[in-house]
């Protein structure tokens, strides 16, 4: 047994202190000041010469390059380049999952089907090499959410340059998430069943489960207790409206289902996570203030009769009915979330403006995360979260960043990938 578990240790470790991440940034010391750049404020504003400065990690001035005021500290020659707000990833697991096929290192699912109790953020891996690889493309803040099960858990949102969670925490026990059963599902042909689709026939009552899970979480809330049920007591927060309900959920039936059973319980706010089919019921969604953090653009259609391009344009239909919308990419691996500015770039080739594409990983991730007091936007008194590039972040050939900064903190834009890449390049060209 010794002897077993000794060599898993040693054909494991390489793939955890291979290349460890790089040292958390300290605390900014003294003002910066960027000069004569093209800021995107996040919030649909462009300020085409603009100076930004910060100090003690929180914005002091955002406008124009020719007001008339004094630059501070290091100032940073910014003619012709970009500057965002840092890029905001929802709904994914980073940090909970390092490798997929080594167990040890897979924290982003536990056992049972209600678990509202299970937080997300104690088992956040903060030294993550994915979590480290997302930042020279400008994703600096997500939400760091649990997997599987009916209700999976509850989910707090991180900045990405932190020893440990702790220190990583921005908000602490957001939401809780919930998948919605499928009114339809595919066959089991392990079992038999053709392939294609056929009805839930345990749909009701797997809506009835649920039902009777929050009437007793609300019941449970509404007693004193003398013994505490972990669970009942996490879906506290729902009622109070101190934590959000996040529903993945796609098909038209289920959203509008899971939709009216939220309110009917009295859950405060929902959020829609998916939302593949929420063009169809645009307004419902508005009746009920439902915002919806819609799945990533790069993907083909679910079902042969929808449109080819549906994926890339579903972000601009739920936009342009109304609602408020963000990027997610949930269901695709974590280390795709690298890709974010590159899905809201997708929207902008089927016709949505730019800026407002912009918002849909910057200021509406924030707003509809609920950090938007201090994340999401370029203006005065926020956090000095931020980063410049040479060109169009949305862009792949633009989004080069040359400096990045977290709560004013100068972090690091190199990781594992970039260490092997310039020794291969110098390989080759010493070939």
């Amino acid at each position: 047994m010794k002897i077993a578990l000794y060599l898993l240790i040693v054909i494991v470790a390489p793939f955890f202190t291979g290349s460890a991440q790089q040292t958390p940034a300290p605390a900014q010391q003294e003002a910066i000041s960027i000069d004569g750049v093209i800021a995107h404020l996040g919030n649909g504003e462009v300020i085409e010469n603009a100076l930004i400065m910060f100090e003690g990690g929180k914005l002091t001035f955002v406008g124009s390059a020719m007001t008339k005021i004094a630059r501070r500290g290091t100032v940073i020659k910014g003619k012709g380049r970009h500057v965002y707000p840092g890029f905001i990833a929802p709904n994914k697991s980073l940090g909970l999952v390092e490798i997929n096929a080594v167990r040890a290192s897979n924290d982003q699912d536990e056992i049972g089907e209600m678990i509202p109790h299970v937080r997300s953020l104690i088992a956040y891996n903060a030294e993550s090499q994915v979590v480290e690889s997302l930042r020279p493309n400008g994703v600096l803040l997500g939400q760091i959410t649990p997997q599987g099960g009916r209700i999976s858990g509850t989910s707090s949102i991180v900045q990405f340059d932190a020893w440990n969670w702790e220190d990583a925490a921005i908000k602490v026990d957001d939401g809780i998430h919930m998948t919605w059963p499928k009114s339809f599902r595919k066959g089991r042909f392990w079992e038999g069943e053709s392939r294609g689709f056929r009805p839930n026939t345990e749909y009701a009552e797997q809506v009835d489960e649920l039902r009777d899970f929050f009437k007793q979480a609300a019941a449970y809330g509404n007693t004193q207790n003398a013994v505490v049920h972990q669970a009942f007591a996490a879906m506290q927060g729902l009622y109070d409206g101190t934590k959000k309900l996040y529903i993945n959920a796609d098909g038209e039936k289920e959203i509008i289902d899971a939709v009216s059973l939220a309110k009917e319980i009295g859950v405060a706010q929902v959020v829609l996570v998916g939302g593949y089919h929420a063009y169809k019921v645009t307004d419902f969604l508005k009746k009920h203030d439902i915002p919806v953090l819609v799945q990533f653009t790069h993907n083909l259609p679910a079902f042969d009769d929808d449109d080819y391009d549906l994926p890339y344009k579903l972000p601009k239909l739920l936009t342009d009915a109304g609602l408020l919308v963000a990027l997610q990419n949930g269901e695709a691996s974590n280390f795709q979330t690298r890709n974010l500015p590159f899905y809201a770039g997708q929207v902008v080739a089927q016709g949505m403006d730019r800026e407002k594409a912009l918002q849909m990983i910057t200021g509406n991730s924030a707003r509809i995360l609920g950090i938007d007091g201090a994340y999401g936007t370029l203006e005065v008194g926020k956090s000095a979260t931020l980063f410049i590039a040479d060109g169009d972040a949305l862009d792949m050939r633009g989004n080069q960043l040359t400096h990045a900064f977290i709560d004013g903190r100068t972090i690091s834009l190199e990781t594992h990938q970039t260490e092997l890449w310039k020794r291969y390049m110098a390989k080759y060209e010493a070939d």
